[in-house]
């Protein structure tokens, strides 16, 4: 054990508004919808058809069950008032005379009628390793010898809040209460070294602030049923001007290193992992997550599968999320995803980046129908412990009602909390949308922490584009989910058969809109959205997923990716009336007022030329979704957002 006690030499305090001439002041539900159905499994997992479109606009809702004070040199005779008016002090304990100073009986000067006033009652103060307390009247309370350091404000404490020292890539920096001293790793891996007790670097957690930009990030593998001859990949942006160095591992292993230019982006392809991929049932996957550190900031994005279509085969069911990197992670968060579809699971993965996490779920109204395992029972409760690295992954089970309705076990509203942070993907393996509308198509996308969360969202509908067909407006599903007892919604514009309120946390209202419109409610909800099955309507795409971004979270830049392998890509960009907001350096047009809110949205076909990579700038914060579709297939993310701390 080495002494983490930094080397601190004490100097003097001085105080002469305390009368003490070597000292300084300081201060330191009832029913659950979704969408299900028979699938048509062949060929790949999903057979094609066509039907006519639905009515664009159709609601169901579901609900369930210290001062500081001037300085002066020892045994001096300054300035301490007006013009030519002296105080002269001497030291604690003096009898000595005052020019318009009263002695105090701890000994100091309890004021001067033209100087400074005494310092206040219970101020703290240092001199040398002495701590000591006014007593508002020019003396001190208390003394006290400091057995290790003194802190103004604090008094005696172990360290000096603040100080710090490394010890290899391990750094110790004192607590703001000088209790001790929290420990840091550096990881040289992100370029992270080691400064006075703090680690320094572009990507420290300093440096990076909280959004969706990082360096160090976890992908998992979600169960799909396409083809293992498809490939999972993750995308990594690099949104800095320097080479971005970049190591995957999974466990111990080193899966491959990599080097992404600045300002680019590059396809990394991982192995399947077959545990997770298949799904069988509700298990511990140990190092069942791939890790992906960077040296410079980079945005990362996965995909289940890259592909829609390889080697003559389409994959039929493919989706994107957009990941966290680990400095945002939460302690609590609501799983999302749908209903169970014919033996196909909703599913939800928990990933933990420490030794040691706790994770406790507690499921909602429609949560509690699981397939049983790994400490996570057949109701849906549990406590298991994770880890760094290890994925819980926990698959809905069958809970009756199809085929004429949608299989009531849904995960959606499920409550997952942890004592160390932890990353939440909600995803389905296979599913119609809505319940009896063919075909099914692979989810997936991150779940924000309930701190995540806020009460007022925009949620913008999609445009779809048919072979040889100019873009159109198709309606999707929204999905909002409550994290309080009785929380009440209200719709701009209105939202004809949209509930007003959610009963118990957990519960869930889904709403099947062509509409734009804003969501607010009287505490935090999340809210979801989900592209429809390709006979919905305009013989394209497939069911896709994404999370709606709260309002508070929305940025005035973002880097984004949208794969050129697709058909054809768009982005819908959300953004106040009047905003100049520029993509690739050119300004987006078609802006369209949503109600009355003052936000427009545009939505905008993105070039299949170049990389894929695109940028985004405006004036004021605003908000991105991007997705794509193929042939039976399609995908849906939050192009970024910010994840600040809100409050309930």
């Amino acid at each position: 054990m080495f002494d983490r006690r930094p080397l601190v030499v004490s100097a003097f305090v001085l105080a002469a508004a305390c009368g003490d001439n070597s000292m300084t002041s300081a201060s330191a539900g009832s029913t659950s919808v979704g969408s299900s159905g028979g699938a048509d499994t062949s060929s790949g997992g999903s057979g094609v058809t066509t039907g006519a479109p639905t009515t664009a606009s159709e609601t169901t809702a579901v609900t369930s069950g210290a001062t500081t004070a001037g300085t002066s040199g020892p045994d001096t005779t300054g300035s301490t008032g007006a013009p030519g008016t002296t105080t002269s002090t001497s030291g604690p304990g003096s009898t000595g005379d005052t020019t318009n100073g009263v002695m105090s009986s701890s000994g100091g000067t309890a004021g001067s009628s033209t100087g400074e006033p005494p310092c206040p009652q219970g101020t703290i103060l240092c001199e040398g390793g002495v701590a000591k307390v006014c007593d508002g009247v020019g003396g001190f309370e208390s003394t006290e010898m400091c057995p290790k350091e003194c802190a103004p404000g604090l008094g005696c404490v172990d360290c000096i809040p603040g100080t710090g020292m490394c010890n290899g890539n391990m750094a110790s920096l004192c607590n703001d209460q000088g209790s001790g001293y929290v420990d840091s790793f550096c990881d040289d891996v992100q370029g992270v070294m080691c400064d006075a007790g703090k680690c320094a670097g572009a990507c420290a957690p300093d440096s990076l602030g909280t959004s969706y930009i990082g360096c160090d990030y976890y992908s998992v593998v979600t169960p799909n049923v396409a083809p293992d001859t498809f490939t999972f990949a993750v995308v990594i942006s690099n949104v800095s001007d320097q080479n971005a160095n970049i190591t995957v591992t999974r466990g111990a292993n080193v899966v491959t290193t990599d080097m992404v230019p600045a300002k680019t982006v590059k396809v990394v392809s991982l192995p399947w992992v077959a545990q997770l991929k298949q799904g069988a049932s509700t298990a511990i996957v140990p190092d069942g997550a791939y890790r992906i550190r960077s040296t410079q900031p980079v945005t990362l994005y996965q995909y289940n599968p890259l592909e829609y279509t390889k080697n003559g085969q389409f994959s039929y069911t493919n989706d994107a999320s957009l990941l966290m990197p680990t400095n945002v992670w939460g302690l609590d968060t609501l799983a999302v995803a749908r209903n169970t579809l014919n033996g196909l699971s909703g599913v939800y993965s928990v990933v933990a980046r420490e030794d040691g996490t706790k994770v406790t779920v507690a499921p909602s109204a429609t949560g509690g129908v699981i397939k049983a395992g790994a400490g996570i029972a057949a109701n849906g409760t549990g406590m298991v412990t994770l880890n760094e690295g290890d994925v819980l992954q926990v698959l809905s089970g069958v809970g009756g009602g199809e085929p004429q309705t949608p299989d009531k076990a849904d995960i959606t509203g499920t409550r997952v909390t942890s004592d160390k942070p932890v990353m939440v993907l909600g995803a389905h393996n296979c599913t119609y949308i809505p319940f009896n509308s063919c075909c099914c198509d692979h989810l997936e996308e991150i779940n924000l922490p309930v701190d995540n969360l806020a009460k007022e969202y925009l949620v913008t509908t999609p445009f779809v584009k048919a072979p040889n067909q100019n873009p159109v407006i198709k309606a999707r599903m929204v999905r909002v989910i409550a994290t309080t007892d009785g929380t009440t919604l209200t719709y701009d514009p209105p939202q004809n058969g949209a509930p007003a309120m959610l009963a118990k946390a957990g519960d869930y209202a889904e709403i099947k809109t062509d509409q734009d419109f804003k969501i607010e409610a009287n505490f935090k909800i999340a809210v979801s959205e989900y592209l429809l099955s390709q006979q919905e309507g305009n013989n394209t795409g497939d069911p896709a997923m994404t999370i709606a971004v709260p309002v508070a979270q929305f940025r005035t830049d973002y880097s984004f990716h949208a794969p050129v392998n697709y058909e054809s890509n768009f982005v819908n960009v959300t953004a106040p009336t009047g905003a100049k907001i520029t993509l690739d350096g050119q300004p987006v047009g078609g802006f369209v007022a949503i109600g009355a809110t003052g936000f427009t949205v545009a939505r905008v076909q993105l070039s299949n030329a170049g990389d894929g990579n695109h940028t985004l700038g405006g004036d004021q914060a605003f908000g991105v979704q991007v997705y794509g579709y193929g042939q039976y297939t399609s995908y849906w993310y939050p192009g970024g957002l910010d994840l600040k701390l809100i409050p309930q």
